[in-house]
């Protein structure tokens, strides 16, 4: 046999070695590397406009990174106990709370006995006390899961420097495995720009937005611990599948059982005012820029959630847009319209 052949094979069984082990490897912190390349590309222009005025790279990346852990770490540091102490509030208050009496009073005949009335309490107590049994032991997991997440935070934090500083260095590497011409090239890697970004900013812009009117809606009207619950619903909002309505629905039935009529009229306006905001500008916003139909984005988004979590909703949508610019290239010819933007 040929000595050269043999070489090649061997090379190449010790390269698909090294590749199978390097994922193994990286595997753990895989997603983590992957959010901190995205969020590069969303401050890239921001670090643009700052290295044209310090001829730094290393200063203008870092400049960046202390101002992202600034944005991140002084809310989480100032409002991380009133966060626990007002959730452990919501717990005990779930655990005394007299369901059966507010139902009694609204509807007189319909709990006119005492045995229905009782069932009728215990499961409403049983379904509200597990939820907030589910709230308070993931406060306890993300305490106990700390120095995971802060180990995987320092992951984020290093790629999105080194993605900063060295991006073009970063896609010219990629650029030489490709193996599509530099027009395919270019359109790739500027839809890949055009998707995160419609994705990231569809996604938190507006469900960030959809928290605060949701919030200001529980501060308005003196619902018990609204930060917590604000919080809590800028959180729901930011994902399209969970929305702000797991916050202010179980909100609007503590304040009916509770007699507080006023009160549950007006949190049930703003909860519906959110919930417009997220069914008709989240699609449209982000699918304008993807050029992409809205249902396929959100195909794309529950499709990732369920196949690479949170981040999945940033890159299922992604997958799909690379997928539609690749079969247009390959058809020469553009995608049908239920595929595009209508």
């Amino acid at each position: 046999m040929d000595n050269n052949y043999v070489k090649k094979i061997m090379t190449a069984i010790i390269l698909l070695a090294l590749l199978v082990l390097a994922f193994l490897l990286l595997k753990p912190i895989l997603l983590s590397i992957i959010f901190g390349i995205i969020l590069a590309l969303i401050f890239f222009p921001l670090y643009n406009k700052l290295y044209k005025k310090t001829q730094s790279r290393n200063f203008s990346a870092a400049l960046i990174c202390i101002i992202l852990v600034l944005l991140i770490l002084l809310p989480v540091w100032f409002l991380t106990p009133i966060f626990i102490d007002q959730s452990f509030k919501i717990y005990l208050s779930a655990q005394q709370m007299d369901f059966v009496t507010p139902l009694q009073s609204v509807f007189p005949s319909l709990f006119a006995s005492a045995e229905f009335s009782a069932e009728v309490g215990a499961t409403i107590h049983s379904f509200v006390t597990k939820l907030a049994n589910y709230f308070v032991n993931q406060l306890s997991q993300i305490i106990l899961d700390f120095p995971i997440i802060f180990l995987q935070s320092i992951v984020v934090l290093f790629t999105f420097f080194f993605a900063l500083r060295d991006k073009d260095l970063f896609i010219s590497y990629v650029e030489s495995f490709s193996p599509f011409s530099k027009d395919v090239e270019k359109k790739l890697f500027e839809s890949s720009k055009n998707i995160t970004t419609s994705m990231l900013y569809g996604q938190f812009v507006i469900g960030i937005i959809q928290g605060l009117i949701t919030g200001a809606g529980f501060l308005l009207f003196s619902v018990p611990n609204a930060l917590v619950l604000s919080l809590l619903a800028i959180i729901a909002g930011i994902f399209p599948i969970i929305g702000t309505t797991v916050i202010w629905v179980p909100v609007v039935i503590y304040l009916f059982l509770a007699g507080n009529n006023f009160a549950t009229m007006g949190v049930i306006l703003f909860g519906v005012v959110a919930s417009l905001i997220d069914n008709f500008l989240r699609p449209a916003f982000v699918s304008k820029r993807t050029n992409l139909n809205s249902s396929l984005v959100l195909v794309g988004m529950i499709g990732g959630l369920f196949l690479f979590g949170i981040l999945g909703l940033i890159l299922g949508p992604l997958i799909l847009a690379y997928l539609m610019i690749l079969l247009d290239l390959y058809r020469n010819k553009k995608a049908p319209k239920i595929f595009n933007q209508n």
